[in-house]
């Protein structure tokens, strides 16, 4: 399905931007930190930041760099209820060369951006390396099965559709067979890989061949070469 497959590409290449854009937003806090003088400040309002039916303040603090110019800005975090009160005496840092930039002399008013972007960067990487993963896995073992393992020939028994797996409001389709090892008269049921198309109406054999596990029967790759290729 393309969901998945723009998911499996597209999740590792935004995460692994992230957490570039993580670091580089640490470096350049790191090198802002090494740089700057602490100068004393005041809060002296707090500005309201209105989204989904909630509210947060930011507090804007006036300061007078090494020269007694003031100058006033407002931080870039906000939160509720506020960090800081009207009045409250802070620490900011500032470039002498340019106190126009300063920043809260706090932790996550330093380090915060970093820090959230390197989150979504873990949270895409890792789901699109996971079925990335999963995906390179189960080929393998197919692979396997393939080469190694006992060729069998199980009835068709139906298509059903994998109702533990939904995709943008749709489930995926398996072709379910019936094997019966006649050593152990024990009846196996295999399922092929999720489909994203319905295989009714081009399972034309009653018996589909199945690649099994010679130790372990219940380990199986059902053959679906027959099928037709998607194209969308």
């Amino acid at each position: 399905m393309k969901v998945i497959s723009k998911i499996k590409i597209f999740f590792p290449i935004i995460g692994i931007l992230f957490i570039i854009g993580s670091a580089f937003s640490a470096i350049t806090t790191s090198n802002f930190i090494k740089s700057a003088i602490i100068g004393d400040a005041v809060v002296i309002d707090l500005v309201e930041s209105y989204s989904d039916d909630s509210v947060t303040y930011a507090p804007v603090v006036r300061f007078t760099d090494s020269k007694d110019k003031a100058y006033e800005f407002k931080s870039s975090v906000s939160s509720n209820p506020p960090s800081y009160q009207i009045g409250e005496y802070v620490e900011v840092l500032y470039l002498e060369s340019n106190p126009n930039k300063a920043r809260m002399n706090g932790f996550f008013s330093l380090w915060g951006l970093a820090i959230i972007l390197a989150f979504f960067g873990v949270i895409f990487s890792s789901i699109g390396f996971a079925i990335l993963g999963f995906s390179i896995l189960k080929n393998r073992k197919g692979k396997y099965l393939v080469e190694h393992g006992l060729k069998v020939e199980a009835k068709f028994s139906n298509v059903e559709l994998n109702e533990s797996l939904e995709v943008n409001g749709r489930n995926p389709y398996r072709i379910v067979a019936e094997w019966l090892d006649p050593e152990s008269n024990k009846l196996y049921i295999y399922k092929s890989k999720n489909l994203w198309f319905d295989p009714t109406d081009y399972i034309k054999n009653e018996y589909l061949t199945v690649y099994v596990d010679k130790v372990k029967p219940k380990k199986h790759f059902l053959d679906i070469s027959f099928l037709p290729t998607v194209v969308e």
